[in-house]
């Protein structure tokens, strides 16, 4: 056997395994708490900074610095278009978050990937959001994702795959399950 690990889609498969197993044997490694903060910078921007995070039994310090995303508006709504606004965000987390099952759950199988893509479209009426209507809601109504999957596995085994990162997205089971949400003013 040689000394080289393999990592069928860029993922550490021995590792993922070891993670698997670490859980099934001390069920509360699973329990995380992610966390992030958000600053108004005037009209519709705003920047969140994502840093530390508690998983794995212990606060998590592998982070130099935090990530930074910046939020904004289009014209049409106000903005000056410096950013993607927070709805287009969902989108992206999303596809990422179906990317990562996707890719993951490929490589523990074997399955290579030569490209994975995704294109999503939100629908959204503003009758909600601006307090017109309380029959619209203020999300979104309906949202379509299509993915690509460049493989030589065969196509019964990517939809497979494609249903299973479906069922265990933590992304796609908070747009589809309500989510108990606190708001409160400090």
């Amino acid at each position: 056997m040689s000394t080289t690990e393999v990592h069928p889609n860029g993922v550490d498969v021995t590792q993922l395994v070891q993670t698997v197993e670490a859980i099934q044997g001390n069920p509360s490694l699973a329990k995380f708490q992610f966390r992030a903060s958000n600053t108004w910078l005037g009209g519709g921007r705003s920047r969140t900074s994502i840093g530390g995070f508690y998983g794995a039994g212990t606060e998590d310090s592998s982070r130099e610095k935090p990530f930074v995303l910046e939020g904004d508006e289009p014209p049409v709504l106000l903005g000056e278009n410096t950013a993607p606004n927070a709805v287009e965000a969902i989108l992206h987390a999303l596809a990422s978050c179906l990317a990562v099952g996707i890719s993951y759950n490929a490589a523990a199988k074997g399955i290579e990937l030569r490209s994975l893509e995704f294109d999503l479209e939100g629908e959204l009426d503003l009758h909600g959001f601006l307090g017109l209507s309380d029959d619209v809601r203020p999300g979104y109504s309906d949202v379509r994702v299509t993915c690509r999957v460049d493989s030589d596995a065969p196509a019964e085994q990517i939809d497979e795959l494609c249903a299973y990162a479906q069922r265990t997205s933590p992304v796609l089971d908070i747009l589809r399950n309500p989510v108990s949400v606190t708001v409160t003013r400090a």
